[in-house]
Formats: structure tokens, sequence, C-alpha cells
């Protein structure tokens, strides 16, 4: 009996053996690929249902994801082959191309469509309209980045100027902007979720109105690689695009119930309750284009909202940085 019983435990070990080494193998055949991200936020979230749900090995690709906290460190780990893909705001890749790079970086992929920020109030405002910042210190972020060009952008569209009728606060971080308002400084403040829901939760402000409304649409959050790297490897990108294909799909075709549990292990301080709630949030405010296509009309006003802030002087050829060749 005892042989009969020591037979078995050799024969599942063997057969658990053989297991490690058939996924081992699988794995090995996957192409390695790392994405450097500009932030951790659900306003993401088509990316992590594409990771968690498995479109990228559906495509033969292992990505591994990592946090470059500001697009200038994602553009930075991009052009020094740190990283295969950025994914930031697509008015990095303009800067770049600006600065005079030869292998610039090009955009080949949208996911979000305008500005994942909210306006939160220190106090409750009914019927809130921008004529209500007149007067008030609002904290923004860095001066360069999107969420403050796009603010400035649509104070100015309601025609309130950025720079006399209200304080623009452009000098607390963007990991520092929660904190600081909890702190007392300023009257609003702009801020990416989940970090709007939980000021709102602890009592300390009021979500009074979407940035990205405001702003209009935009390649907001684009991936990008350099250009040597799209030419040498079009097979990559190509699969990398469907696999976020896959994911945009996948949450305009899903409740908001659905999309929260598949991004949930992304996000283990956040309770999947107030995941539902901001991923409702962002599905109401159209975060999300529905193909990764990046269209010349909104790049355009990408960049006619940068040249508005006084960060870029004229546009730069949208067929040099924009690369639809890898949408559907």
């Amino acid at each position: 009996m005892r042989k009969i019983i020591y037979g078995f435990i050799i024969f599942f070990l063997l057969v658990a053996v053989i297991v490690f080494v058939v996924n081992r193998k699988e794995d090995s055949d996957l192409e390695k690929i790392t994405v450097a991200e500009v932030a951790h936020t659900i306003f993401y979230a088509p990316q992590y249902v594409a990771d968690s749900l498995g479109y990228f090995e559906e495509e033969g690709l292992d990505v591994e994801i990592i946090l470059a906290s500001g697009a200038d460190k994602v553009t930075s780990a991009v052009l020094s082959g740190d990283v295969e893909i950025g994914f930031c705001g697509s008015e990095a890749t303009i800067y770049v191309y600006n600065g005079g790079y030869e292998d610039y970086l090009v955009n080949f992929a949208g996911l979000t469509k305008r500005d994942g920020s909210f306006i939160v109030s220190r106090k409750s405002i009914d019927n809130f309209t921008l004529n209500d910042l007149i007067g008030k210190q609002i904290i923004a972020g860095r001066v360069g980045g999107m969420p403050v060009m796009t603010f400035e952008w649509a104070l100015k569209e309601a025609g309130i100027d950025p720079k006399v009728d209200v304080n623009v606060d452009t000098s607390v971080a963007f990991s520092a902007m929660s904190g600081s308002f909890i702190g007392g400084n300023g009257d609003f403040v702009n801020l990416f979720e989940p970090q709007a829901l939980e000021l709102e939760q602890a009592g300390y402000g009021y979500v009074v109105a979407s940035l990205g409304e405001l702003g209009g649409v935009v390649p907001y959050t684009a991936y990008n690689a350099k250009k040597s790297y799209i030419e040498e490897n079009p097979d990559i990108i190509e699969k990398f695009t469907r696999a976020i294909q896959k994911g945009l799909d996948y949450v305009h075709n899903h409740t908001k119930e659905e999309v929260a549990h598949a991004i949930e292990d992304y996000f283990p301080d956040t309770k999947y309750e107030d995941l539902v709630i901001i991923v409702d949030r962002y599905m109401n405010n159209d975060s999300w284009f529905t193909t990764t296509k990046i269209e010349k009309d909104d790049f355009d006003h990408i960049q006619n909202i940068i040249i508005n802030s006084g960060e870029l002087t004229e546009k730069v050829p949208y067929e040099k940085l924009v690369d639809t060749s890898f949408s559907s």
C-alpha cells in the first residue's frame, strides 16, 4: 500500500514538473516588452483590462508596465532605450521633436480622448461654472503639462484670463497636489481619480466639474516609441495596438461593474465599490477612444491648446509624429 502511495506522489510530481516546463516554454515564446506609464490611474482602465484579460499574451507579447511619474521621465526612458514603449500625453512627443532629436518619438495608438481630471472645490457649489473660479486660487499642476494647459484653454474659452482673473498655482508637484489641498492650500484643485473621490469621501472637497468635458477631444494619453523602433519592429507595434484595441472594445461593451472587476487587482488600495463609481465617472465623460487611431483634427486641437499656453509657437507635422498604419 505504501508503495502505491509513493507511486502516486511521484506521478503527480512528474506531472507538476511537466506542466511547469511547458508553461516556461510558452512564456519564453512571448516577446518581452516594457511600457513606461506616466501615472497609475483608473483613467487608464482599458490598458489594465488588456493586461488583466490576457490580450497581450493572445498577441504573443509579455508586457511589463512600469511607472515613470511625469511625461519627461517617460520620454527619457524611451529615448534611452530603457523601455520600448512610452505611455503619456502626446504633447511630450512634440517637445521631443522640437528638441531636435533625429530618432524622435512617434505616437502610434491613442487611449484617452480627453483630460481625466476633475475640478474639486473646497466648498459645495450648486450649478458651478468657470466664473466661480474668478479671484480664487487653483492648484492646477506643473507648467507645460496637459492638465494646466487644458485648464487655461478652457478658462480662455469662457472669457476668463488665467493670468489676471484667477490664481493658477503651478508650484505644487503632481503627486503632492491632493495633500497640499488637504493641508489648506488653494480654493480648488484639479485631480485625477481616485484622489478626487477620496477627497470627497473624507469631507475635504466636492467634485464640481470635469476638466475633460471642458477641454474637448484630444489624444490626451497615447502610446509612443522611437521612430527607429517602430520601423524595425512593426509586428510588435501592430500586436500591441491590437491588444489595446481589445481593451478599448471591452470598456465600451461592458458594464462599469465588469470593468471595475477586471482592473481591481491593479488598485488594491481602492475599494471595489469606489472603483465602480470612478469607472462610471469616466464612462459618463466619454473618456476613451473607440479606436486607437489618432485623427489629425484631434492632434491639431491638442497643438492649439499648447500654442494657447505659450509652450509652442507653431504646429509640428501630424504625419511625422502620428503613425496610423497600425490602427483599425
